[in-house]
């Protein structure tokens, strides 16, 4: 992931689970373990595309929307998977016998909000690649297993930020992924009107 993408993750999970909208450079490339110019050059995008005002000490957030578009279309999500692999079980037991580490995409979204809006079958997780191959090795047939790179940024959260989940779900091509990220966007809805302009 790039470090622009760290970033923006930082900010949407400020937006999205701390409900704050302003933020300082400094304290952005504290947390998130870049420099004040990675910091400086990710926001030039974002005060162009007019979704922050730039203060004297910091930003403003003004079009949440944008951001996480704008970076749901850099995301590359096939690029970070680092391990995959076929099962025959069930995803249930995938999920069972995984690794630790913080599930994304369909399960991500299943565990976060103890629903599921879709049938699907693969699971994507963020993990120690070796750790999964132990539990999952490599077998022949269309992989459902999909490990991902974990970043040093990532493995600060608890569980999958939902700005990331959005953006990994953005960037998988099945049917049901779009009716994850449906449900998905009507819960991000109502936490940015709660936040309020």
């Amino acid at each position: 992931m790039k470090k622009v993408e760290i970033v923006y993750r930082e900010i949407l999970y400020g937006l999205l689970e701390d409900e704050r909208r302003d933020f300082t450079q400094k304290q952005l490339a504290k947390t998130c373990k870049v420099s004040i110019g990675n910091v400086n050059y990710s926001l030039r995008k974002l005060e162009r595309m007019n979704s922050i005002i730039k203060k004297a000490r910091g930003f403003t957030v003004t079009n949440p929307r944008k951001i996480l578009l704008y970076w749901a279309s850099l995301r590359n999500l096939s690029s970070d998977i680092v391990y995959s692999t076929y099962t025959d079980v069930s995803v249930i037991e995938i999920e069972k016998n995984m690794s630790p580490g913080l599930f994304t995409a369909y399960t991500g979204y299943k565990y976060m909000f103890n629903e599921a809006p879709a049938d699907y079958s693969e699971v994507y997780i963020y993990a120690d690649a070796m750790e999964v191959e132990r539990r999952f090795p490599p077998r022949r047939g269309k992989p459902n297993v999909f490990v991902l790179k974990q970043d040093e940024h990532l493995l600060k959260f608890k569980r999958i930020p939902i700005a990331q989940l959005y953006v990994d779900l953005w960037n998988l091509d099945t049917w049901y992924a779009h009716e994850y990220l449906k449900c998905l966007e009507e819960k991000i809805n109502g936490i940015l009107e709660r936040i309020g302009p």
